[in-house]
């Protein structure tokens, strides 16, 4: 018996959170939004698709940012996502303490740190 893999993970949002999370994690970093299942749509939040795994945005309150924790993400064109934030003004931290590794760390709306990588890793 084993863990096989990663299903989803998720991040912690304010009440109120679905238009920000939508123009950042579906505008910005272009992943398919998922519908919610019924029983839990009214709980607020939203779920987005990042290859064969999800994101789940969830509501919490009170809220507080993980600014140490975060799910690392994969871009398959990592110079062009950090010019993307850059340009609306979003930091891109680059991370070269792997040096096999081309990564940046920025936050998302709500000031959730997340990591990103290139596809080639």
């Amino acid at each position: 018996m084993a863990v096989t893999g990663i299903d989803h993970v998720q991040v912690a949002a304010p009440p109120g959170c679905e238009p920000e999370a939508r123009a950042f994690y579906g505008g910005l970093l272009g992943l398919e939004e998922l519908a919610k299942p019924e029983p839990l749509a009214a709980r607020g939040g939203c779920w987005f698709r990042a290859g064969g795994q999800e994101l789940h945005v969830g509501v919490e309150e009170p809220f507080s940012p993980a600014r140490k924790a975060h799910p690392g993400l994969v871009a398959d064109d990592l110079d062009a996502l950090a010019e993307r934030l850059a340009a609306e003004g979003i930091a891109v931290e680059w991370d070269e303490s792997i040096p096999e590794a081309r990564r940046f760390h920025t936050a998302d709306p709500f000031g959730n740190r997340l990591e990103l990588r290139g596809i080639d890793r």
